[in-house]
């Protein structure tokens, strides 16, 4: 029998890996060992080393990268090719089309879910109750927890997230066993929760009637919403007592009839007791199966053995692949790697063997590979691109296939400047694969010394035409142009040499901020921008260009969208091939001006669309024969245009902003208000990143939306901080707050950076807000008004210590040299803004 079409299938198909856990960064303190073994302390260490699955993986995983054959030499190439890099490469080899994410795994830098979308088409949550449970109890509430006030805070939470994510995971093994109580008594469920309590913060549940108490409440919403229940079962590390992970102990969950419609899955093969998995899958209409982790983390023998006795009662439909991969994208290919191989070599013998046609075994690979999965979690993809009979893999990852490369000339690389100008250096595309991908372009000092004025370094900058720096590729930015044929754009850090960030860097300054709010409050900020911008037709005026806005309809006009909506179906379908969600558009209260609201995501990937975005309106404009301009204030008697950001802040993937769990005055968390009164404490020195041109200061004024004085306001659109409850937000409660002054001549990454430190401040200070404003602050007494000039701005952030702490000396310093050049110029010009709408 001929198995190459079986071996063929099983190569192309784009997998759906069911279950993995996120990605650390290489500064990590997660050891890189532990990506080969389960074993910790010295068990890794001295003996981990001389297993069969460690050997076969680290050797694997060198070959996969060309380096030396050592755990040290591995180490080594992860470090200098940096974890985009590796993480492309290895999800390239892997030829994964969806992850499911349990991110309840608690690992140090830890990535978000958004940062792993780049990797593959379709990126899901899976919800870990445990942690959950957890993160609710460490919350403080007034007069402390009952049994009620936990099962009200911790249904409410599940069942806002039940649209949110594909399923829920458990761990209860860990904890105490699979031998669950679906009928504890409520008098054993206080006396759980009183004794975890009495355990302190950070809470750590391991009372058997607390743990069996929250797990039947998961399966009761589990129900409501038919979402199903991942259960870990065998191996694992030593925290597990291997005796009590026999997936028999269920079998009071598997008889409960309330429970009986509620779709459990058997993790890890349930490796050594894959054959008891097996029969319960068999008599158990509910049960399903899932073998990542025994593959890879077991002998070659192993694994066939372990996935043979899952087959040897289950119904192949039952049966899905996962990676388990976690903490290090090699072991998300090591987990695919092995499973093909694994899976081929089982097929194989059931089709020798008489069980299975080779068609039936081809069928079965699909299935348990990709189509299973994407019926069991009802993943949003197209599940006929992998049961037609010319299997076709889903493209993993878009930003680097070889297709792509193929098809393309050049490779834009692309930075932001001091002055918010986007600019870029081209090379071929051959060129950028063999050297500029690893090695970067270089750039002079100068150019973080620019002014919207004059492409030369501004003085008091610091920076001068002497010295160089390497603008090095983040490839997990790389997108195909959509308006350009055969070109293909990439964002760039600022690096002094490959894998040495520069300080005036302003990607890597939103780093910075962002891992103190990591470090400090386990935080990640999450924005969301506006875009307004006008758009211009050139005329001939006594023989001279001039460029004036397309028409004059008012605010949301329908005779303005139909003049241009071919333009913005252009515009949003350019976005849409880049990943960039759009919200809305419509056509403002400006002379020819528009507005597109994209999607929020956690920053620095909000600065990076916000980038493309600006790109593509640009572009598609130009294409149409008009000059799209975000220039803030155009015309002196007309509406300016802003690049309004709401912000956010979100603990393992979930919105912290937003009060939950007790009382809150304004809908608004104790974090929440705290970070925003510390941004609303700091405005005025933000807006000399936020609004960096003495034009800015002419859009910025009261009675025009634009948030003209220091204060804040519920729904308020004339006060600079505004929060906001947007549809399908429960009435009262807050999930997030805008920020009206922030216009399309600041860099972003620069922005999100003051904004965040700022915030910062406010957390460690405990800062609180003042009343809100619910009129229009220019009827109030005694408010003070925000800069109404650069130089007010400028000597505001002189003034301000805690941002030069966090965004860095010298970087300010080349700030502060750039927004003198601007005053100086435009007051020596003063019509000289005019010519910003070639600029920006």
């Amino acid at each position: 029998m001929e198995f190459s079409e079986l071996r063929e299938a099983i190569e192309k198909v784009g997998l759906v890996d069911a279950h993995a856990h996120n990605i650390v960064a290489l500064n990590s303190s997660f050891s890189f060992i532990n990506a080969f073994t389960e074993a910790t302390g010295a068990a890794a260490l001295s003996f981990a080393p001389h297993s069969l699955s460690f050997k076969r993986n680290l050797r694997e995983i060198a070959e996969l990268y060309g380096c030396e054959n050592s755990l040290k030499g591995v180490e080594e190439y992860r470090r200098s090719s940096g974890l985009e890099y590796s993480s492309l490469k290895c999800f390239e080899a892997a030829r994964i089309s969806a992850i499911l994410i349990d991110d309840g795994l608690k690992l140090d830098e830890k990535l978000g879910i958004e940062w792993h979308k780049s990797l593959a088409p379709f990126v899901g949550r899976i919800l870990r109750i445990e942690t959950l449970a957890e993160e609710i109890l460490d919350s403080e509430i007034p007069d402390g927890w009952t049994l009620d006030k936990f099962t009200e805070a911790f249904v409410r939470k599940l069942k806002s997230v039940a649209d949110k994510i594909v399923g829920l995971k458990s761990i209860v093994a860990y904890r105490s066993g699979l031998e669950i109580n679906t009928n504890v008594a409520r008098k054993d469920a206080e006396k759980g929760l009183g004794e975890v309590l009495r355990d302190g913060n950070p809470t750590r549940i391991v009372n058997k009637s607390f743990i069996d108490y929250i797990f039947t409440l998961s399966l009761e919403v589990s129900l409501s919403f038919d979402l199903p229940m991942q259960i870990h079962t065998g191996f694992g590390d030593k925290d597990l007592d291997l005796r009590l992970s026999n997936p028999l102990h269920l079998r009071m969950l598997l008889e409960d009839e309330r429970f009986s419609k509620c779709r459990v899955v058997l993790l890890h093969a349930s490796y050594p007791f894959s054959r008891e998995a097996s029969y319960l899958a068999s008599v158990y209409p509910q049960v399903y199966l899932d073998f990542g982790l025994a593959v890879p983390k077991l002998s070659v023998q192993g694994m066939i053995s372990s996935v043979k006795e899952l087959l040897e009662l289950a119904p192949i439909k039952k049966v899905m692949f996962s990676t388990d991969g976690y903490a290090f994208p090699e072991t998300y290919y090591l987990g695919a790697k092995k499973a093909r191989e694994c899976l081929f070599s089982v097929l194989r013998d059931a089709a020798i063997d008489g069980d299975l046609t080779l068609a039936e075994a081809i069928e079965a690979a699909k299935d348990i590979f990709a189509l299973n999965a994407i019926k069991f979690y009802k993943i949003n993809v197209d599940a006929n691109a992998f049961s037609s009979k010319d299997t076709v893999s889903v493209n993993p990852v878009k930003i680097e296939s070889r297709a792509l490369e193929n098809s393309s000339s050049l490779v834009r690389i692309m930075w932001v400047d001091t002055s918010g100008q986007h600019r870029c250096r081209a090379v071929p595309v051959k060129r950028f694969s063999d050297i500029v991908r690893k090695n970067g372009v270089g750039l002079t000092h100068a150019s973080m010394g620019m002014s919207s004025a004059a492409d030369s370094p501004a003085d008091e900058t610091g920076l001068t035409g002497v010295g160089e720096i390497r603008l090095i590729p983040d490839v997990t930015t790389r997108k195909k142009i959509p308006w350009m044929e055969r070109q293909e754009m990439v964002l760039a850090d600022m690096h002094l040499v490959p894998g040495e960030p520069w300080e005036y860097c302003p990607r890597e300054a939103l780093r910075r901020v962002l891992k103190v709010l990591k470090d400090e409050f386990d935080l990640l900020m999450d924005a969301g921008f506006e875009n307004e911008f006008v758009l211009l037709k050139s005329v001939s005026c006594e023989g001279k260009e001039e460029w004036v806005p397309i028409d004059s309809s008012p605010y949301c006009s329908t005779a303005s969208f139909d003049l241009v909506s071919p333009i913005l179906d252009e515009i949003v379908g350019a976005l849409h091939s880049l990943d960039i969600t759009v919200e809305q558009l419509h056509a403002e209260a400006g002379k020819g001006q528009f507005e597109l609201a994209m999607g929020h995501t956690t920053c620095p990937l909000s600065a990076d669309n916000l980038i493309y975005t600006r790109e593509v309106i640009r572009a598609i404009a130009r294409k149409h024969g008009l000059l799209a301009t975000f220039v803030p204030k155009l015309a002196l008697d007309d509406i300016g245009s802003g690049s309004h950001v709401h912000i956010s802040l979100l603990r393992n993937g979930e919105n912290v902003f937003m009060a939950s769990g007790g009382p809150s005055k304004h809908g608004i968390s104790s974090i929440g208000e705290e970070f925003m009164a510390g941004v609303l404490h700091h405005l005025p020195s933000i807006l000399a990143f936020t609004a960096p041109i003495p034009n800015s200061y002419d859009r910025i004024q009261p009675n025009t939306w634009s948030g003209a004085y220091q204060c804040w306001g519920k729904e308020n659109r004339e006060a600079p901080l505004r929060t906001a409850c947007p549809p399908g937000i429960i009435d009262g409660l807050v999930s997030n707050f805008e920020i009206k002054s922030f216009d399309a001549c600041a860099n972003p990454y620069l922005g999100l950076a003051a904004i965040g430190a700022a915030g910062i401040d406010g957390l460690r200070k405990h800062l609180r807000l003042p009343e809100p404003v619910d009129k229009n602050p220019s009827l109030c007494a005694n408010l003070p008004r925000l800069p109404q000039s650069l130089p007010e701005s400028l000597e505001a952030l002189k003034k301000d210590s805690v941002l030069e702490d966090l965004i860095g000396e010298k970087l300010l310093a080349a700030i502060k040299g750039v927004r003198k050049a601007e005053i100086d110029y435009y007051s020596q010009n003063k019509e000289a803004y005019k010519q910003l709408i070639h600029r920006y």
